[in-house]
């Protein structure tokens, strides 16, 4: 697939001056294909993690 601009451009979501290299918490969203439940199910407003889900979370 050739890279064109116009069609796959995305705007960038880092705060201008902030120094990402040092520590800190971040929020990351993983999707998957499908939106197939592959790495757990939630139960009761809980997520309950399967081994593929612990995998994600120790990376």
């Amino acid at each position: 697939m050739r890279y064109e601009p116009a069609k796959h451009h995305r705007r960038s979501i880092r705060l201008p001056g902030y120094d990402y290299p040092h520590p800190g918490a971040y929020f990351i969203t993983i999707c998957i294909k499908d939106r197939v439940c592959l790495l757990g199910e939630v139960v009761d407003g809980e997520m309950q993690l399967n081994p593929w889900g612990e995998i994600v979370r120790a990376e």
